[in-house]
């Protein structure tokens, strides 16, 4: 593991404020903000940075809502927000920037609501819009960005595009009980070191190898530690307060209610290199090594690969009964939204062996919520021996899309 003080002996975590100070505060200000104003270390000059401060928050989910929220409450000049998704029942169990009556509308809009409520005095940036390479330049007029996304394709976009405008980039990600939540920047003043996300996780997963919160589910209440952590850190950013998470990952879990701290280093620093192995990983199960070799011996013809099967394409399979369906959620989710016919077993009871109670009389055809864990299901039943084998693409939610509307989707 690299650490960070083999990198700059010089450096003593701090980075100078991102913003110089705005007017001076109103009367009404002063009486909002009184409790920062009671900070020595914030106090009103720090104040006025914030009012001064524009900031990009991309993703208004589970973790850019309690971000969005207390940087709004914190007096943040101005608050971008970029979200391309409307807002689903299944969100609010941890998107608190929503409510129900706001169900089916764009989460940008209701976002902004949520902050005119909180305070007028905010100004509002709607992007309703998925970031992309040809639009990511949006962020240029921005003095930070929070990476509040989900897919792995956001965060390698943001943190590419950061480094190409030279911005700083506070980074945070869930999943079940556990996160992270760091600073990037690539191109940060003399003086600071320069750390981005490919020094810590050079590449994204594989397709398939990590899953997403839909498919491993996540605790409401971590994305709001999470993001109030982030929002910390940009206020943090703001003002030259403190010390920031840049040069440092703090992984949280939430179950043992430990927090760790990893030191990461730019991979131009000597001795650097993916620092962050040690505990901040991308996770993702596993096949046992039984799973693998026990059908298949060590002479076995190369294995056959895993085949793809739409929605549409499925419901024509099932009309006469030509494969057998698994079913690798959770229990949970099987009641909720449930195929008829399907063999229940789950992707973990799958990958320890219970691959073995599967009959082997038909072509498998597994599925999930959204094609991620069936994939790794469908690649160890290969492995185990079973052939024909394929997966539905898009899981249960694209059945409910494109076949059968009454599956409710969550």
């Amino acid at each position: 593991m690299a650490s960070l003080a083999r990198v700059n002996h010089s450096w003593d975590g701090r980075v100078p404020a991102l913003v110089e100070p705005g007017p001076t505060l109103t009367p009404d200000q002063v009486r909002r903000y009184s409790r920062h104003l009671l900070l020595d270390r914030l106090g009103e000059e720090g104040q006025r940075r914030l009012r001064a401060a524009r900031v990009c928050v991309v993703g208004a989910g589970g973790l850019g809502s309690p971000v969005v929220l207390y940087l709004a409450a914190a007096g943040v000049g101005r608050i971008g927000i970029v979200d391309g998704d409307d807002v689903e029942l299944s969100n609010l169990q941890r998107q608190v920037l929503h409510a129900t009556a706001d169900v089916g509308t764009p989460k940008v809009d209701s976002a902004a609501r949520r902050v005119e409520a909180l305070d007028p005095g905010v100004e509002v940036v709607t992007h309703h819009l998925r970031l992309t390479a040809e639009n990511a330049d949006l962020l240029a007029d921005y003095d930070v960005v929070v990476d509040g996304t989900d897919t792995f394709v956001s965060r390698y976009l943001i943190n590419d595009a950061c480094v190409r405008l030279g911005l700083p980039e506070v980074w945070g990600s869930v999943l079940a009980f556990d996160a992270q939540v760091s600073v990037f920047w690539g191109r940060p003043p003399a003086g600071v070191p320069a750390i981005q996300l490919r020094d810590v996780f050079p590449d994204p997963p594989a397709p398939g190898q990590v899953l997403s919160c839909a498919e491993a589910g996540v605790l409401g209440a971590l994305c709001g530690q999470v993001g109030s952590l982030m929002a910390t850190e940009v206020v943090k950013l703001m003002t030259g307060v403190g010390r920031p998470l840049l040069g440092r990952i703090l992984v949280v879990d939430a179950l043992a209610a430990r927090w760790r701290e990893i030191p990461v280093a730019g991979r131009a620093a000597p001795d650097a290199g993916v620092a962050a192995a040690e505990g901040a990983t991308w996770g993702g199960p596993g096949m046992s090594p039984s799973a693998s070799t026990e059908r298949r011996g060590p002479d076995a013809p190369a294995e056959p690969r895993l085949g793809e099967v739409s929605a549409t394409e499925l419901a024509v399979l099932l009309t006469d009964g030509r494969v057998r369906l698994v079913d690798v959620r959770e229990p949970a989710e099987r009641a909720i939204a449930a195929l008829p016919g399907a063999l229940a077993l789950p992707l973990g009871e799958l990958l320890a062996g219970g691959w073995r109670t599967l009959p082997a009389d038909r072509p498998i055809v597994a599925f999930c919520h959204a094609g991620i864990r069936s994939r790794q299901a469908g690649l160890a039943l290969l492995a185990a021996g079973f052939d024909p084998v394929s997966h539905l693409t898009g899981g249960i939610d694209a059945w409910s899309r494109e076949v059968d509307p009454s599956v409710p989707r969550y």
